[in-house]
């Protein structure tokens, strides 16, 4: 099934969908209260996340184990993780949230 990416003013979501009304449909699903302002359908089945395009760095620990314990440990809510990640590795609010948003993207 086609990876669609649909952009709204606060996320980009990546979706498995047959075709775009039905990545629509998703969207209207998860984010009710959002708008699609573009949807692109991806031409393969892959999406990749450059971490360094997000600002993450390797420094002798992994960002990755650490946000996702995180966020087990918050069940999910992003900014409860987001302080925790902050206070276990001593990280800036900037770069903790995109360490954690970027975990969540690829489904911790």
């Amino acid at each position: 099934m086609p990876l669609f990416e649909i952009e709204t003013r606060a996320h980009i979501v990546i979706a498995n969908a047959e075709d775009e009304a039905e990545a629509r449909a998703v969207l209207a699903e998860y984010y009710p209260t959002e708008d699609a302002i573009r949807i692109s359908k991806r031409p393969r089945n892959l999406w990749v996340i450059s971490k360094a395009a997000l600002g993450i760095t390797p420094e002798g620990i992994d960002p990755c184990n650490i946000a996702r314990d995180c966020l087990a440990k918050a069940s999910g809510d992003k900014v409860h993780a987001i302080r925790l990640y902050m206070q276990e590795t001593g990280t800036d609010l900037e770069r903790a949230k995109k360490i954690i948003e970027s975990n969540m993207m690829i489904g911790w």
